[in-house]
């Protein structure tokens, strides 16, 4: 068994995560989402872990998926850790339902 962690070792992390919050998300409202602690930190914690495993991706990766927004993915990960309680609900919302499906599709190529 190959357990050498590189690039490939880490996209299949994030995309796990992704496929994760696509599927258990797909159907819920933002109103939903502001209502539900237990839902937020399911969702903040597998967008920590998504921006987590995004980090040890290597600078040549990055360079050559430079579509990616890398720093947002960031910075991100810094506002939820960071700033727990004044993270906008509404920017995690769209980022689920907008953002990773995008990222998910650049991923699997």
């Amino acid at each position: 068994m190959n357990n050498v962690k590189d690039d490939r070792y880490y996209v299949n992390k994030i995309l796990t995560d992704i496929s994760f919050l696509i599927e258990h998300t797909k159907t819920i409202t933002k109103q939903q989402l502001t209502e539900d602690e237990v839902l937020q930190d399911c969702v903040m914690f597998r967008l920590v872990q998504i921006a987590e495993n995004a980090s040890r991706l290597t600078q040549e990766f990055k360079i050559r998926h430079k579509n990616i927004d890398w720093q947002a993915i960031n910075g991100l990960r810094n506002r939820i850790v960071h700033d727990y309680g004044k993270v906008d609900l509404g920017i995690i919302y769209d980022t689920v339902k907008d953002d990773l499906p995008t990222l998910k599709a650049i991923l699997s190529e």
